[in-house]
């Protein structure tokens, strides 16, 4: 049981008791943003596979069904629960994260007139690994084949999908990005526009990449005539990326990083991800009394705003690739530092501001199987449609993670040959004395570590159901505005910006506030999911 369950607070819930109610189940359960994807995902788990197996299913289906957010050009994360009959399980990380081209440097770059990143085209292209990845959890965590974890994606691709009203209204958005390029227009752009809600939309040539892939593994991608592709449109585009870089390019286990938050610890994947931000907002947080606080009042936003400033100025001015630079990953995580970060906010006045805008194009799904093993997984392009460029024949848009490095010597985040670039995608996961208690994961760039808070808190110190935490009114700061769903009441907004916040009040479910998926395991041992409504959420459990 978290903390604060049984508590009386106010709910999210609307009078007329409408909105999505928690799903349950005994066996297994999946939460992602798309029907078709979570079927995958159980046909999985009916098959015999775990939640690994799960969550690579899922994971390529939204490659096809929502090919603006996620694909086979980026990167992806997991957090993996292993499950022990004879005690508490063990926690797993792998970061597919590729590096920056072997020839990159800051010195190029200004060769060709940059003082800064690039925002989208071949430069900003970094080595996709989400291919690795999703073979590498199905070969050491899953107990499926990777190529029947494939085949639904495949079939998707080829036979064709009526595309949702939330994926066509991102896909118009891209359509001038789409339409730079003969490749990108071909594969993306039908009749020369994206397609409408409930058209059907095939991609005959994802589905040979993915057929390639089923055939002859992820050495398919990463060499071949895949691998040739990717590098000739890359450079085409101005890039550096080669068919080199694809072919050395592995999957990296990590050990995760965590913190205690009131008894129950919360998990994320180590730099040069993001997550290191949600556990230290965690981490300044615990020092107050969050359990007190009006879920839905000023108050308690204030001291997650304030918290996540400071959180995030660490996250840009100390997180860069730990492989290639020095991170003190220790000291932002230690009681001491996150004392000194909490003496610094002024619970009656707002302080300085500070969020350099990120990407906010993602795709997070999650699963946990009868045994009781789970999967955190996070997949993304960065940006919509990532870098714009498109490998020629494949369907494979390709990611502009790179646009995230800075072009100053010194910094830990500066750009570097074969270095991972500051990386927003986190995959969240949850255990308390060692039992798994939830996985999930928020959507949205810069969002992705003051959800991950929200929610933690939602469910440690307010005690909601799954559907509860997931629905309930988020808000969301950068660039020094303080964005508010509608659903905030306006005597909190006024607080708010009495408090000397500069508020924008958004939709009651606003995109910028980034989809979410949840799974909790409660005592009992059933499965209970809340899938967020803001990008079409989906669960289903057995």
């Amino acid at each position: 049981m978290f903390p604060g369950e049984g508590a009386s607070v106010p709910t999210t819930r609307r009078p007329d008791g409408g909105g999505r109610s928690t799903v349950f189940g005994i066996r297994g359960a999946v939460a992602c943003e798309h029907p078709r994807a979570a079927l995958a995902g159980i046909r999985a788990l009916d098959a015999g596979g775990n939640a690994a197996d799960a969550c690579v299913a899922m994971a390529a289906c939204l490659a096809v069904l929502a090919p603006m957010t996620t694909g086979m050009g980026g990167d992806a994360f997991l957090l993996f629960y292993e499950a022990r009959k004879d005690g508490p399980g063990r926690v797993l990380g792998a970061s597919g994260a590729g590096g920056a081209p072997r020839a990159a440097t800051i010195e190029g770059l200004r060769d060709l007139g940059l003082s800064e990143m690039p925002v989208r085209g071949g430069p900003t292209v970094t080595v996709p690994g989400a291919v690795r990845l999703w073979e590498d959890a199905a070969n050491r965590l899953g107990r499926m084949p990777l190529a029947a974890l494939l085949e639904p994606a495949r079939e998707l691709s080829e036979s064709g999908f009526p595309v949702s009203e939330v994926v066509a209204r991102y896909w118009e958005a891209g359509e001038g990005l789409m339409s730079g390029s003969e490749a990108a227009a071909s594969a993306f752009l039908p009749e020369g526009r994206a397609p409408r809600t409930g058209e059907i939309f095939r991609q005959p040539d994802l589905a040979r990449t993915i057929a390639a892939v089923i055939e002859g593994g992820a050495d398919a991608f990463y060499g071949g005539e895949v691998a040739r592709s990717i590098a000739r449109s890359v450079g085409e585009a101005g890039g550096l990326l080669s068919e080199a870089d694809l072919a050395v390019h592995e999957t990296l286990w990590v050990e995760p990083i965590s913190t205690d938050y009131r008894g129950t610890r919360v998990y994320e994947i180590p730099p040069p991800g993001q997550g290191i931000a949600a556990l230290q907002i965690l981490n300044v947080l615990e020092g107050f009394d969050m359990r007190s606080l009006d879920p839905l009042g000023a108050e308690r936003a204030h001291l997650e705003v304030e918290a996540k400033k400071l959180a995030f100025r660490d996250l840009h001015e100390k997180i860069g690739d730990p492989a290639l630079a020095e991170v003190p990953t220790g000291e932002l995580l230690s009681e001491g530092y996150a004392a000194g970060l909490r003496a610094r906010i002024d619970p009656s006045r707002a302080g300085p501001s500070v969020s350099p805008a990120l990407g906010d194009d993602t795709a997070y799904l999650c699963a946990v199987d009868e045994e009781g093993n789970a999967c955190s997984f996070i997949n993304s392009l960065y940006m919509g449609f990532g870098s714009g460029v498109v490998a020629g024949g494949t369907g494979v848009a390709l990611q502009n993670r790179g646009t995230s490095f800075r072009l100053d010597e010194g910094h830990p985040n500066a750009l570097a040959p074969g270095k991972r670039p500051l990386h927003t995608i986190i995959p969240g996961l949850m255990t308390r004395d060692g039992d798994l208690c939830a996985v999930f994961g928020n959507m949205g760039g810069p969002m992705q570590p003051q959800g991950h808070a929200r929610i933690v808190g939602n469910l440690v110190d307010h005690g909601m159901d799954p559907q509860e935490a997931v629905d309930h009114p988020r808000h969301f700061h950068n660039d020094g505005v303080l964005l508010l769903e509608g659903r905030f009441p306006r005597e909190e907004v006024e607080a708010l910006r009495g408090l000397g916040h500069d508020v924008a009040v958004g939709p009651d479910y606003a995109v910028a506030t980034g989809g979410a998926q949840l799974i909790r395991v409660l005592e009992n041992g059933v499965r209970a999911c809340g899938s967020d409504p803001r990008k079409d959420g989906c669960a289903l459990a057995q």
